[in-house]
């Protein structure tokens, strides 16, 4: 029996390695990315071009999608070439993006009009995580959907949790990233420390990395940064993108997150600089050189 076809939308830093995965398993791979040139690793090794994401999705069981922004989502799902109005009916909609919970929600509702089911699924992980088929992959929508959904998952990504209706997938990113916003911050510090006390911040994450002040984005990204290679695994604007995310939904509850506010600022002087297209590790260049 031939497995379910995929249109798979957004093929750059981690969608490229996640759509290979899918190629890989046997699964046939439509798709479409703004810039083909992005794409033309897939298309080499057999996937199918489409000149937009609608076309894309009318040939597909599942459509994935991961982009930049909320306002690339809503281009992609809403209008006449969009993923929900050209879809065939049944389809499972799968935005892999880090968006806007009330999005997510939308996107559900239009999608349940036509028939069609949608899971909001962000991940996270890096491009590391995505070549390695690594990710944690945090889901909302029908559950029903995830169920059918769940083996295309499992080629992706590691970590696989439900976690309720549309949005809640996009919730749980957003506690993610809080949580790394200010892992980043004390990798930083505590290295800047250690340079402007004479110390080689080298040796001082070879001490510190492996006890209770390490962190995952301390042993992947902190090496990186401290040899200058400042490469996006996760873009700056797309970490200030998911923290604005996550202040206007910790607002709609009242919620104060000074240290997410703290992380924000630093990293708006970070793009201020004109460092958004780089890794977030690019943060430690801001400390470096405040030193």
């Amino acid at each position: 029996m031939s497995l379910p076809s995929i249109a798979f939308i957004g093929t750059g830093v981690m969608g490229r390695s996640m759509a290979g995965h899918l190629l890989r398993a046997g699964h046939p791979l439509h798709v479409f990315n703004r810039t083909k040139a992005k794409a033309q690793a897939l298309l080499d090794a057999g996937a199918h071009w489409h000149d937009n994401p609608g076309a894309a999705a009318a040939q597909a069981d599942f459509v994935i999608t991961i982009v930049g922004f909320p306002a690339d989502v809503e281009a992609t799902y809403f209008g006449g070439d969009g993923v929900i109005a050209q879809a065939k009916p049944g389809a499972v909609l799968i935005d892999m993006t880090t968006s806007s919970p009330r999005l997510a929600q939308r996107i559900a509702t239009a999608a349940a009009a036509r028939g069609l089911s949608a899971l909001d699924a962000p991940v996270t992980g890096g491009d590391v995580g995505a070549r390695e088929a690594k990710l944690s992959i945090m889901v909302g929508g029908d559950e029903a959907a995830f169920t059918r959904a769940r083996p295309l998952f499992a080629l992706m990504g590691k970590i696989i949790v439900f976690h309720g209706g549309p949005g809640s997938g996009q919730l749980c990113k957003l506690a993610n990233q809080i949580g790394i916003a200010s892992v980043m911050m004390s990798w930083c510090e505590a290295l800047a420390f250690g340079k402007s006390a004479g110390l080689d911040p080298l040796r001082v994450l070879e001490s510190i990395g492996g006890g209770a002040a390490g962190s995952a984005a301390m042993t992947v990204l902190a090496p990186r940064a401290l040899k200058g290679d400042f490469a996006p695994g996760f873009y700056v604007k797309h970490f200030l993108k998911d923290m604005r995310l996550a202040l206007e939904s910790a607002a709609e509850m009242k919620l104060d997150l000074p240290a997410l506010a703290q992380a924000k600022k630093l990293y708006d002087e970070v793009e201020r600089r004109g460092w958004q297209d780089s890794g977030t590790q690019v943060l430690w260049r801001y400390y470096a050189e405040s030193a």
